[in-house]
């Protein structure tokens, strides 16, 4: 069961990556994965389901239950000893999500529109980006790791802008991505925010 499911979703993340998100039918995952059209349906029920559990699970990098916030570097990121681990952390964390799943953000960005399930996607990515941000810098205050200066929801602002997917996408697209670029772009922004 786990063997066909990861196979469905390893199908429909390069049929998604390579064709789109209309253009790619279930019927083409479930040949392409190798299993019968029916599988499909009864596995995720529709496209769009199919498409969140594979950005889903991208995010992360594998199919166990744990989300973002709970992975280890993530944790780290909230409570490591000094600020620039912290900050080092979270750009780990943020560029591991943007090698792993910036494709696939650029079908959504194009996909978002077309059904309610995928923009309430969407939607609850980004308020779980903004979250995270917020909370990146909560823990920081309250482990006394910040000098006074720029307002803490101003930061916040900063940092959902930097890590967000629709930022992935536009430098993606916009700039020639590079991941040791980004890396350097998030590291050096939070770390002048802290000044």
């Amino acid at each position: 069961m786990a063997r066909t499911e990861a196979q469905l979703i390893e199908s429909a993340s390069v049929l998604f990556v390579e064709q789109g998100y209309v253009a790619t039918t279930l019927a083409q995952i479930a040949e392409h994965a190798g299993v019968a059209a029916r599988t499909v349906y009864v596995r995720f029920g529709t496209k769009a389901a199919l498409f969140i559990r594979v950005i889903d699970q991208a995010l992360v990098g594998d199919a166990e239950p744990v989300d973002v916030a709970h992975r280890p570097r993530s944790r780290d990121a909230m409570t490591a000893a000094t600020l620039a681990e912290r900050i080092e952390a979270l750009a780990d964390v943020s560029v591991g999500i943007a090698e792993r799943a910036g494709p696939l953000f650029e079908v959504a960005a194009q996909a978002e529109g077309l059904e309610p399930e995928l923009t309430e996607a969407a939607q609850a990515g980004r308020r779980a980006t903004t979250e995270l941000c917020r909370s990146f810098w909560d823990h920081a205050a309250a482990d006394g790791l910040l000098a006074k200066g720029l307002h803490p929801e101003r930061r916040t602002l900063v940092t959902d802008v930097l890590l967000c997917a629709d930022t992935v996408v536009h430098i993606r697209r916009t700039h020639g991505w590079s991941a040791a670029a980004y890396r350097s772009l998030i590291v050096n922004t939070l770390t002048a925010l802290t000044i």
